[in-house]
């Protein structure tokens, strides 16, 4: 079942924007497939979708389904078909900057879904979020904080970011993406303060 929040699908949007996704998935096996998918965009707009697993999609593990909580009957039931979701994340956010928490594994569960649905394995591609932060730290700082001292701020400021994650991730997809887009902006934020303490902060 999908579920879009904030406001618009995205259609129509022209600036390319940072999106952070995430990935529930059958197992962490080979042969594992992705069973939920979400992703928030750096204005704070969200979609959420089910994935009916496609019929050759036959990996399972009791103790996945016991973290997320989606079973293969909730999938059956409430998903949508593999190949419409995939359509819809290569309209949603083909044209965006998508990053992930676990961007090798995030990045297998959505080469699968794209294979199965007969699309390019590359028409999106995942980076770390990590990445997203530096590049936003930096942007930020860059003419304010001595260009000596920048790595140190920005690799200072990503660590601090990251240290305020919540302990345990909640896996499920929707839960897990906002906090890495909540993530983000502990970034933003910090050095955006730093930034504007000048001279007298740098």
């Amino acid at each position: 079942m999908a579920s879009a929040l904030g406001g618009s699908s995205g259609v129509g949007q022209t600036a390319a924007m940072k999106v952070f996704l995430d990935f529930e998935a059958s197992s962490l096996s080979d042969h594992s497939f992705p069973v939920e998918v979400a992703w928030v965009f750096q204005d704070g707009r969200s979609e959420s979708h089910l994935i009916r697993p496609a019929p050759d999609w036959t990996d399972w593990d009791a103790e996945a389904e016991a973290i997320h909580g989606l079973s293969r009957d909730m999938l059956a039931t409430d998903g949508e078909p593999h190949e419409v979701v995939a359509s819809r994340m290569v309209e949603a956010l083909a044209d965006h900057e998508l990053f992930a928490s676990a961007p090798s594994w995030d990045g297998k569960w959505l080469s699968a879904l794209l294979r199965g649905a007969g699309l390019p394995r590359h028409a999106l591609r995942l980076r770390d979020t990590d990445e997203a932060m530096r590049a936003t730290a930096t942007e930020i700082l860059q003419g304010v904080v001595p260009g000596a001292r920048l790595d140190v701020e920005v690799h200072a400021l990503v660590a601090q970011a990251n240290a305020g994650k919540q302990a345990d991730p909640a896996h499920r997809a929707l839960a897990d993406a906002q906090e890495e887009y909540a993530t983000w902006c502990r970034l933003r934020q910090a050095a955006r303060e730093l930034a504007g303490r000048g001279a007298d902060g740098a």
